[in-house]
């Protein structure tokens, strides 16, 4: 998860890394990279039953056929136009993509009034109502959602990315509905390793899938064994994982953030779709 102290000192140091990229963040979250083999896409905005009330989401996929899924879970600025822009960009590479709202059960989207230009202490308190039981609640619905969909392949795979506090949720996710998860990938995920009962790490050995840890630099520079007990854990359950760490700034994927790395984000899209193109076949 995004600390308030640590994220606002980096913000200092990472912020003019580009300055072409940077002094337009907010109209580059619309203005991604397009494929060329890009498909026609069709999206909606839908509502997900769970345990808990009613998720609102965006949903997006190739306009024919049915196709292996995406669970997408955002940053702690939540579902937003940037996000929006992620999930339709995956949808024309091939695959149907749910990108939730996460703090649903307090507030609809959008849940940072200013997208990730938003004060980290205006969305600190919506991320913490989520804890482990809701990310793994939440988890079950949603893909029981999409396994209700027409325009899912249920017979393949399904994937789940996750950035920021949405690394936690992409494990969890993985642990709670190990048969159906193949894939999973997580950008400058924070708290992936804690001390904690419930740390995410733990539910490794529940796993069946394939992974792509994207490690921030300054993240690895606080907590350098991070990647290494990952990697441990990986090993002893066996589970293919690449482990990377990447000269960017913790936020460094969504286009609108202030430390947007186009170069980098750009090389962590095409890992995520190499991975997707052997797990979710």
């Amino acid at each position: 998860m995004c600390d308030q102290v640590h994220f606002e000192e980096d913000l200092k140091k990472y912020t003019r890394r580009d300055m072409g990229v940077l002094a337009t963040a907010v109209g580059v979250a619309f203005a991604l990279p397009l494929a060329a083999n890009a498909v026609d896409v069709k999206e909606s905005d839908v509502t997900i039953k769970t345990a808990d009330g009613e998720c609102d989401a965006y949903f997006v996929a190739p306009a024919t056929g049915a196709h292996a899924a995406v669970l997408v879970w955002p940053d702690i600025f939540g579902l937003r136009p940037a996000f929006r822009q992620m999930g339709k960009r995956l949808a024309e590479q091939g695959y149907s993509v749910l990108v939730v709202n996460p703090f649903y059960r307090t507030k609809h989207a959008p849940t940072a009034p200013n997208g990730a230009q938003t004060p980290i202490p205006d969305v600190l308190p919506l991320a913490q109502t989520l804890n482990a039981t809701t990310h793994t609640t939440d988890a079950k619905a949603f893909i029981a959602w999409l396994d209700g969909r027409s325009e899912v392949n249920k017979g393949k795979k399904v994937g789940t990315i996750g950035y920021c506090m949405g690394g936690p949720m992409v494990f969890r996710t993985a642990a709670a509905v190990p048969n159906r998860v193949g894939a999973v990938g997580s950008f400058h995920g924070g708290g992936l390793v804690t001390k904690a009962p419930d740390s995410p790490h733990l539910a490794i050995p529940q796993m069946k899938a394939s992974f792509l840890i994207a490690v921030a630099e300054n993240d690895d520079m606080r907590e350098p064994d991070v990647k290494d007990v990952l990697k441990a854990d990986f090993a002893k359950s066996k589970l293919a994982a690449e482990i990377e760490v990447y000269p960017a700034a913790h936020g460094w994927c969504p286009p609108d953030t202030t430390v947007y790395n186009k170069d980098a984000a750009e090389k962590a899209w095409s890992r995520m779709l190499a991975l997707f193109s052997k797990a979710l076949a």
